[in-house]
């Protein structure tokens, strides 16, 4: 802002932020860096109040997310899948060989500080493309970071995007930001579980209202129900094989499990 804009006059900051071509989330971010420079520098200024706007949480298909990764690298398809564990870019920059375990294919995932800590056990394509580029780049040293920087993870997907674009003629792979594939997981994943706490320890969530969102957006794409079936294992071969079939461990009744599923 130095660059354009004289720091030591709110007034004219203000002008010059309004000003600017960006979205009310990037001046607030502005805002709160100049509030910081006020306070080191004694400058009295009431800071302006503005509405951030709330965009809608938008879910593409696994198909075109796996047609963009499909035009990447052997490392940034290994960084997109596991974008699509819910991992947030700079999560996934943290990364080093120590935060992995090779030989079973879980993922320790770093405090973010938007975001908590958490333990992930990454499905086999995912597990597989990581496990070859570690092995191909010959990463021993523990502490190396494996990946780049958040931004530079951003701007190969959208070269990625671009490619898959150019490949397949499809308007909506454009459309699909590297953000939109954590909406993807936390979204699929509610609708795979319908548990909001599954979800918010998955996705790293400080606040459950954050892990809400994605509740709603299942709604929208699925037809929802609260109504049950109920069942009633008499046995540990019924009781396995429910679960296995998708139904949830309710409580026992006189030595038998009763569970239950969505309709």
């Amino acid at each position: 802002m130095a660059k354009g804009t004289d720091l030591n006059c709110p007034e004219k900051t203000e002008a010059f932020v309004f000003g600017l071509e960006v979205t009310n989330k990037y001046r607030n971010a502005l805002f709160d860096s100049y509030g910081h420079y006020c306070k080191a520098n004694e400058i009295k200024w009431n800071r302006p109040k503005i509405r951030t706007e709330v965009f809608p949480v938008k879910v593409p298909t696994e198909e075109n997310i796996d047609k963009v990764i499909a035009c990447a690298s052997l490392k940034y398809a290994s960084i997109f899948h596991l974008s699509k564990h819910g991992l947030r870019p700079d999560e996934i920059s943290k990364i080093t060989l120590r935060d992995i375990d090779l030989s079973r294919g879980v993922l320790s995932v770093r405090t973010s500080k938007m975001g908590l800590e958490r333990t992930l056990k990454l499905k086999p394509e995912a597990f597989d493309l990581l496990r070859d580029y570690v092995n191909r780049s010959q990463i021993t040293n523990l502490k190396e970071k494996l990946f780049a920087s958040s931004k530079v993870i951003a701007d190969s997907w959208r070269a990625s995007r671009k490619k898959a674009y150019q490949r397949f003629k499809n308007t909506e792979l454009l459309k699909i930001r590297l953000y939109d594939l954590r909406h993807w997981f936390g979204t699929t994943e509610y609708i795979k579980t319908r548990d909001i706490f599954h979800v918010k320890y998955m996705m790293g969530h400080r606040n459950i209202e954050s892990t809400l969102h994605y509740m709603h957006v299942a709604k929208g794409l699925v037809n929802y129900s609260d109504d049950y079936t109920v069942k009633v294992a008499s046995s540990i071969e019924e009781f396995t094989e429910l679960l296995e079939s998708g139904f949830e461990y309710v409580s026992d009744y006189e030595g038998r499990k009763v569970l239950r599923k969505r309709k």
